[in-house]
């Protein structure tokens, strides 16, 4: 372990892959947000030229007269392990994270260094649970994963619901069901790339398999069981809405970091929770229909997908090459709404909580950007009200309400309705 006191640290956060298409984002959405008067900020890669002409736009459009780069390689762990040793917190864009996430990972946790990212590869999230959990909490050392439109919605919509459940009715909803209710936005060739790593690993590894199939496999170990069903697979009528609904492709990533979250916070939702995320497509022979060709569509694509040879022409002839993303029209034409319904019983009877999250940008990079920067400015100010100071966490369990406060004052819907007897 490499300590390093938060006063020798030059810096307060530094954007790791800052001239990628979503580093960019965050990195805009930083300075114009921020001073340098109250953030000491800066941008890394490997790339000099590159980030010396963003830093030349991002001065022209900010108050920011200059900023700094760091320079490093992410397959270099002695550059990054300098970076780390430079900084208070990394925020990190650069994926796949399954090739060149861990590397960071291990820089962090030896620096004492918090860290955040956007991943959403579970099967990359389940090794560095079991690779860095203990040593981050022995470290005091927040490594938090899934700080962008994969997972935030759904993680601190749930905490949402169930800390109003908790105030209105002094206990839990032991069922939560996640809406992906509506978006308009574009998908990077880095995100994809992420995808593609994804089915490679699934390919390969049979822990990989396992961790894509079981609703459990980031919880901590010796308590990957319960009795969740996890992710539905078919077209199903829905009990709470009376609507009929489809599997959610985000299901797979966001109800195993919900269900991480209830298991770090020591199970405040019990251990009996279930969690399901969907995609509403309405009631009636229409909803049936939309629902039908939903999970149809998205049954081939994980088929082709599964297929190595297809898998690699898709990826090659069909997919944009990493660093290709959406237009800046683009992702201000975008938006986002998540619905989280949960259900609990008291001796009254059933009851229900809704809470509404979303916003009026593209969800994976305009939303995505704000998410993550803020996530990382919660790391920088120790803004939280989580019981954990270390350890792989989730934007619930890591950071909590004030994340969800501090995104409603950069126009974020997070809403919780008044809760109501069914």
């Amino acid at each position: 372990m490499i300590y390093v006191s938060d006063t020798d640290r030059q810096y307060d956060l530094v954007v790791w892959g800052a001239t990628g298409v979503a580093g960019s984002l965050v990195a805009t959405y930083l300075t114009e947000q921020y001073s340098p008067d109250t953030l000491s900020l800066a941008l890394g890669g490997r790339n000099a030229e590159r980030l010396k002409a963003l830093v030349s736009d991002l001065t022209r459009q900010s108050e920011w007269s200059e900023i700094p780069i760091v320079l490093g390689d992410a397959t270099d762990p002695e550059s990054l392990r300098e970076i780390a040793h430079s900084t208070r917190v990394v925020c990190t864009t650069v994926g796949p994270y399954t090739t060149y996430g861990t590397p960071l990972v291990e820089a962090c946790v030896e620096t004492e260094t918090d860290y955040c990212d956007l991943t959403g590869e579970v099967t990359w999230v389940r090794e560095m649970i079991d690779r860095y959990h203990e040593p981050a909490v022995d470290a005091d050392t927040r490594i938090v994963h899934s700080c962008g439109f994969d997972s935030v919605p759904a993680d601190l919509g749930t905490l949402l619901v169930q800390s109003d459940a908790a105030d209105t009715f002094d206990t839990t909803c032991d069922m939560v069901r996640i809406y992906a209710e509506s978006a308009r936005g574009g998908v990077s060739g880095g995100t994809l790339a992420s995808m593609v790593e994804q089915f490679e690993a699934a390919s390969t590894d049979p822990l990989a398999r396992q961790t894509l199939r079981h609703p459990y496999s980031l919880a901590p170990p010796g308590e990957r069981s319960g009795i969740d069903p996890g992710t539905q697979r078919r077209p199903r009528k829905d009990g709470l809405r009376k609507a009929w609904t489809a599997p959610s492709p985000m299901a797979p990533v966001n109800e195993r970091v919900v269900r991480r979250s209830n298991a770090l916070l020591g199970y405040p939702w019990g251990r009996e929770f279930r969690c399901t995320e969907v995609i509403p497509t309405g009631p009636g022979l229409k909803g049936a229909a939309g629902a039908s060709l939903i999970t149809g569509g998205l049954g081939l694509f994980i088929a082709a997908m599964s297929i190595g040879p297809v898998r690699s022409a898709i990826s090659e002839y069909v997919f944009p090459e990493p660093g290709e993303g959406p237009t800046a029209e683009q992702v201000k034409k975008g938006h986002f709404t998540v619905r989280v319904l949960g259900r609990g019983t008291t001796r009254d009877g059933p009851f229900t909580v809704e809470a509404e999250f979303g916003a009026d940008w593209d969800p994976g990079y305009g939303a995505t950007a704000r998410m993550l920067g803020e996530s990382a400015m919660c790391l920088v100010e120790d803004d939280t009200n989580s019981p954990l100071d270390g350890g792989v966490l989730t934007p619930a369990s890591a950071i909590g309400d004030p994340l969800v406060d501090r995104l409603r004052d950069v126009g974020f819907t997070a809403t919780v309705g008044r809760a109501t007897e069914n």
